[in-house]
């Protein structure tokens, strides 16, 4: 099993903080401090042997949470901290990106690297910044819900993706789609001054025999060929597992109660089988938890409330995210509210997705997922590290020790 450490960049705070120093994303002083953190962790996960550093993209995070505008910058600088570690955004929200930009941007990120980048994308689901983003394409935050809202933000995201693999792919290329078009006018852009050059020592294809620019040829190619694996966070429907498994993308599965879980790994793996790739049981896959370690299964239950549940009360649960893990006598208004933190992580730990406890809990916890909770092999575990902005340093660099030194190497 391979590992990914996963980080909502969080600038340091309490809850009073936040009031007090409104808006707290603006603060200097705290997002400095954020960013210390960050490459601490970064650095940490490089030494302990992580596989990959992933972190969110989002924006407008007045709040203070998930403060993760720029992630191909964050990697530029941190893999020059980290020599060996890879790096993934979870995810670009290619709903709200130039595609091509998009494919400049991770392929210099890719050479700077050489070769040490996944790419995950996503729909986008927060209104507040991808309905401003998104706006050349009248794109709304995905509803999930098979609206006309929601069909059009996956038809955008669809033909974005397509557009970056393309100029991964294509020595040069033309795209005629509903939302992007390359060239454009896509009838051919006339007047361009190096016809000659181009024609002589451009890719074939960009130019027609009128000297019209009719295809493009984006630059540079990806380090990876044909370019970098593609991962897709967070799989809540099994619609996404099979699309994933169809395009030979990597779903990073969010539901976590057992029986499910094992389901979806096996639609996966037939999904897979029947588009030409034979894949073990977990393999291809990847599970996203929280894990909490401490001393006691008290400690670490009530560290893992301070942490993974206050997260999911006041940011992720109005959201929705805490919609998988209702039961049947629960209110039945959207989205689901539970009363604290305390009973948030008492549901996310019942329903399997908040590890915790003493080491050999993790342990035991662990050894059930690594088998797809049945006979598979997992291929990814990703650990939403709830810690960073919400404990000391001291807590963040205890928990990492404790996960590289005492868990992983049992699964690596």
């Amino acid at each position: 099993m391979k590992f990914d450490i996963f980080l909502l960049p969080t600038v340091p705070g309490t809850m009073e903080d936040r009031e007090r120093l409104r808006p707290i994303g603006r603060n200097r002083e705290r997002v400095q401090a954020m960013y210390e953190e960050v490459k601490t962790i970064a650095k940490l996960a490089d030494d302990f042997g992580f596989d990959v550093f992933s972190t969110t993209e989002h924006h407008f995070h007045s709040e203070g949470f998930e403060v993760s505008t720029s992630p191909l910058i964050l990697y530029s600088y941190l893999a020059a901290l980290c020599p060996r570690i890879w790096f993934a955004p979870l995810a670009m929200v290619m709903t709200t990106w130039d595609p091509i930009r998009a494919a400049e941007e991770v392929a210099i990120l890719d050479h700077l690297t050489k070769g040490r980048v996944i790419v995950g994308v996503a729909r986008g689901y927060q209104m507040r910044w991808t309905n401003v983003l998104g706006q050349k394409n009248g794109v709304r935050g995905a509803t999930m819900d098979g609206s006309a809202i929601d069909e059009q933000n996956r038809e955008v995201f669809e033909e974005n993706v397509e557009v970056m693999k393309k100029a991964w792919t294509r020595e040069s290329f033309s795209h005629d789609g509903k939302y992007y078009q390359v060239p454009f006018p896509a009838d051919g852009i006339e007047g361009w001054p190096v016809g000659e050059l181009t024609g002589r020592y451009g890719a074939p294809g960009e130019l027609d025999g009128q000297g019209r620019i009719k295809e493009i040829s984006v630059c540079p190619a990806p380090y990876q060929t044909p370019h970098p694996k593609m991962w897709q966070p967070f799989a809540a429907s099994e619609s996404t597992v099979k699309r994933c498994a169809e395009r030979d993308i990597l779903p990073w599965i969010f539901i976590s109660e057992p029986a499910i879980f094992n389901a979806w790994c096996r639609s996966y793996q037939g999904i897979a089988a029947a588009a030409g790739r034979d894949l073990a049981l977990g393999q291809g896959v990847g599970a996203v938890r929280s894990v909490t370690i401490g001393a006691t299964r008290e400690e670490a239950f009530e560290l893992g409330v301070q942490t993974t549940g206050a997260t999911y009360l006041h940011y992720f649960g109005p959201f929705g995210f805490l919609e998988p893990f209702r039961r049947p006598g629960d209110d039945p208004a959207r989205p689901l509210k539970l009363g604290d933190e305390r009973a948030v992580f008492q549901r996310l730990a019942e329903n399997r997705y908040a590890i915790y406890g003493t080491v050999d809990d993790v342990l035991r916890e662990m050894e059930s997922l690594a088998v797809c909770h049945g006979d598979g092999a997992l291929e990814w575990f990703s650990w939403n590290f709830f810690f960073q902005g919400l404990t000391g340093m001291d807590v963040q660099k205890r928990q990492l020790e404790l996960f590289a030194t005492k868990i992983m190497p049992r699964f690596q």
